[in-house]
């Protein structure tokens, strides 16, 4: 660990720099991150936030990056930051952070590896061919995220593995649904193409904002999609000790109701906010404790 590191009188624990910055870029690029860190055993939020600073500072070179080339050197750059964690030379405060957080909690790397891969594919592929398609990629982008929540609260199993992947893909999937006009802006589409034409829905009209019966068509498939996908995974909250059950439920019932805030507007994520408010972000609170209890 870095030495430029302050003392918690109170805790009696020592919190370095990279720690403190990866508190900060949780609490401060993701609004609901302080409601979820609420609900944590407080042994675990540190580790947290050091998992998503590594996820957002990824995702942001991934998506805020003008130049794609650039972006590709600082993603290099921090795989091999991620490989020097098992050398224990890890010179990056924020991965001096992550190491200990690795090691604390016996984690694997290979999902973090996995997740770095998804960021390298959002700057070579812009579409998505086939359902299969995206898939793979969500088995790298959303997927490795469960396995490491799972993993940081001790379970190894390939069942539960496999119940988390379809919750981690369509939170993902109702993310991307969202973000349909967003995600264009960046010159990316995630609809998969075979969709779009079953559907005869044109890439001209997402660019001109129409929402024609027929991309509202799209639009339901797609929920229906991601709804499936929370409802078979839906048996691991049922699995899991309590604690995590309620983080759990807090990311299920959340990604229910996005789908929901699509219905409501319907269907017209093109023109329309699908962002939860702070009622429905009470109703996700409630329905989550509902879900624990």
């Amino acid at each position: 660990m870095k030495t430029d590191a302050r003392v918690n009188a109170v805790a009696g624990t020592t919190t370095t720099h990279g720690e403190l910055r990866s508190e900060e870029l949780a609490r401060g690029h993701y609004e609901n991150f302080s409601i979820a860190a609420f609900f944590l055993p407080k042994r675990l939020r540190q580790d947290l936030f050091n998992i998503y600073a590594f996820c957002r500072i990824a995702d942001d070179i991934a998506d805020e990056c003008p130049d794609e080339n650039q972006a590709a050197d600082s993603l290099e750059r921090m795989e091999k930051d991620l490989e020097s964690i098992l050398t224990e030379n890890a010179d990056n405060p924020l991965f001096s952070a992550l190491a200990g957080t690795v090691k604390r909690n016996d984690l694997s790397l290979n999902p973090f590896r996995k997740l770095l891969k998804a960021f390298r594919m959002d700057l070579d592929r812009k579409r998505w061919e086939t359902w299969d398609d995206l898939r793979h990629y969500t088995r790298h982008s959303a997927d490795p995220v469960g396995h490491i929540v799972l993993e940081l609260f001790g379970y190894r199993n390939p069942d539960y593995f496999a119940l988390s992947d379809k919750i981690c893909t369509a939170l993902q999937l109702a993310n991307h649904w969202q973000d349909v006009s967003e995600d264009w802006n960046r010159g990316r589409i995630y609809i998969p193409l075979e969709d779009l034409k079953i559907f005869g829905v044109k890439e001209e009209e997402i660019a001109d904002k129409s929402t024609t019966d027929r991309f509202r068509e799209l639009m339901t498939f797609e929920v229906e999609r991601a709804r499936r996908l929370f409802l078979e995974g839906f048996p691991l909250l049922c699995k899991v000790a309590p604690k995590l059950r309620l983080q759990l439920a807090l990311y299920w019932c959340g990604g229910m109701e996005a789908l929901n805030a699509i219905e409501r507007v319907n269907y017209d994520v093109l023109n329309r906010s699908t962002k939860l408010t702070v009622g429905s972000k009470i109703k996700v609170v409630c329905k989550a404790l509902y879900r624990w209890l």
